[in-house]
């Protein structure tokens, strides 16, 4: 089809912009920008269970947004939002996301999960280091 020749570039270009998307929560956590995950009251915890997904937020959404470990970082996003959805959003009652405010963090675990199979598409290091 016409536009085979582009999904390389649009795969890239989406794991850059989800990359992104997922690092502005980690520095949420530690650096209240763009916006305070503890409602102004400062960083959360390095020790705590948010402390730790905010690490994860940040290590591997710069690897992912570099195209770096890739399918290594895309398999370990997924799993931290499934168990987000799990511990955060399923204990609320409700399995429908929609009706238990899980509905970004299924989609997030599902995309990140599609990049494990997909893999990087352009721009990533990891094709300049295939290449070696």
């Amino acid at each position: 089809m016409f536009l085979d020749k582009y999904r390389h570039y649009v795969l890239g270009l989406l794991r850059i912009v989800l990359g992104y998307a997922f690092v502005l929560h980690g520095t949420a956590k530690f650096w209240e920008f763009p916006m305070s995950m503890t409602g102004g009251n400062g960083s959360v915890e390095l020790a705590s269970l948010m402390g730790v997904g905010g690490v994860i937020e940040l290590v591997f959404g710069i690897l992912f947004i570099l195209g770096l470990l890739t399918r290594l970082s895309a398999f370990i996003l997924s799993g931290q939002m499934a168990v987000a959805y799990f511990m955060l959003h399923a204990p609320k009652g409700v399995l429908f996301p929609l009706m238990n405010g899980g509905e970004a963090a299924v989609l997030y675990c599902f995309i990140f999960f599609y990049f494990v199979f997909a893999g990087a598409g352009a721009f990533a290091l990891d094709n300049k280091m295939a290449k070696k």
